[in-house]
């Protein structure tokens, strides 16, 4: 063989076509971005890239760029280019009118409830001559990082003491004073059990306001509402005070708004005529498992069942179960998470040794935060749940009754020193 022939021999990388071939490849954007670079298949013929901006398929259309060039610019991947991209800053700074949000706050933190609540207040916002701003109205110390990415404009946030337990006549004296001073066109109340529908249907007392309830189609004319146990749609003029059902607007994900600190200028001391005894200890387990909103699920991972008992009891969680450990015999069939036995919608869902079946993950896909347990770091419940632990089951449990304990005493201890 000549040195011509040599110098004319292609030398190919094989780890560098391999992650040209594979689009979710953190070095991927790397090897193509460059529209010029040259391509190997495992053959050694150049190998076409359909996926580069500017190529034209066999249908004659040019591939247009519409991430513009966010996705190419980071060179990790299009998740880390998602979440490097600045949401357009929306501001109002004279508003003509106002839209009152109240949000239910559970946990101290805006729920789905609360942030489709408030992509409607920006629906009929949009359909009002002038530039509306829409307030949000939180009661109790809040723990929410995020009001200018759920589409707050003004945040009044009343955290006093007096707002900590049930006091509905206290909220509701707030509430006639937020009326009082800023005079919104649009009451806006989450239709649920949190606190929404029994403080919207007070308000719309003391304003003499018919309220239009379970509301899931509402524009600035019209409102159509869910009747008869929902079997039937109920048609009518939009009032200014509405309790909306779950879904009734898309939420705001598309741009940032200010979300600037406002007050009132003074708040009444209600004398209450409803006292708080304070909550009453229930069974977790006696909670149906539809109801209940933090579920302790097992699945083929456990092998310790008594423990698994444990800490469902320390945690105070209801207990839940993969069709597995159903079938198993291991937790009875009323036990079962998924489309084959219950559907759940808890605000928090704690997955121990389940793998994530897709007739489970149906199951839980109203759930509100998701926690797994697992050795398996690339299973799909752990891509579902914000938050993982990989490692044995045995030893994760064990821990956290300890530290769940160990809690538990020093608040007794702090208590009794209070006491004292």
């Amino acid at each position: 063989m000549s040195s011509h022939d040599v110098l004319d021999i292609v030398r190919r990388d094989p780890r560098a076509e391999w992650i040209a071939r594979n689009r979710l490849h953190p070095l991927h954007g790397t090897l193509v971005s460059d529209a010029t670079a040259e391509v190997r298949g495992p053959s050694g013929l150049l190998r076409k890239y359909p996926h580069r901006v500017g190529f034209i398929g066999p249908n004659g259309i040019k591939r247009i760029d519409r991430l513009k060039g966010n996705a190419a610019a980071s060179g990790k991947g299009r998740r880390s280019a998602a979440q490097e991209v600045q949401l357009p800053l929306h501001q109002v700074e004279n508003p003509d009118f106002y839209i009152v949000v109240v949000a239910d706050m559970v946990g101290g933190r805006l729920t789905g409830h609360d942030k489709d609540v408030i992509g409607q207040a920006h629906k009929l916002a949009a359909g009002i001559e002038g530039s509306g701003a829409i307030l949000a109205v939180c009661f109790g110390p809040s723990k929410e990082e995020h009001f200018d990415t759920a589409g707050v404009d003004r945040l009044l946030l009343l955290d006093d003491a007096i707002y900590d337990d049930y006091c509905p006549e206290q909220k509701l004296a707030a509430l006639v004073q937020v009326d009082t001073e800023y005079q919104p066109t649009h009451w806006l109340f989450p239709d649920s059990v949190n606190g929404g529908t029994d403080l919207g249907s007070r308000l719309a007392a003391r304003l003499h306001e018919r309220p239009a309830a379970q509301a899931w189609q509402v524009d600035h004319q019209t409102t159509v509402c869910r009747g008869a146990g929902g079997t039937m749609d109920i048609t009518r003029a939009t009032p200014r005070l509405l309790l909306l059902a779950e879904e009734c607007a898309d939420q705001i994900d598309e741009t940032r708004h200010e979300a600037l600190p406002v007050t009132l200028t003074a708040v009444p001391t209600v004398v209450a005529q409803l006292q708080n005894q304070g909550p009453v200890a229930v069974d977790p387990n006696a909670v149906a498992l539809a109801e209940a909103e933090f579920i302790l699920s097992a699945g083929n991972g456990i092998h310790d069942w008594e423990q698994f008992h444990q800490a469902a009891s320390v945690l105070g969680a209801t207990e839940g179960a993969s069709r597995v450990a159903v079938d198993d015999g291991f937790m009875p069939r009323f036990r079962q998470v998924g489309a084959t036995g219950t559907w759940v919608t808890a605000r928090v869902y704690l997955a121990v040794g389940i793998s994530g079946a897709i007739q489970h993950m149906q199951g839980i896909g109203q759930c509100d935060k998701v926690i797994a347990i697992n050795t398996d770091a690339g299973c799909d419940m752990v891509k579902r749940a914000s938050l993982s632990a990989i490692g044995d089951s045995e030893v994760i449990l064990g821990e956290l009754i300890k530290q769940v304990q160990a809690f538990r005493a020093q608040q007794s201890v702090e208590g009794d020193q209070d006491a004292a």
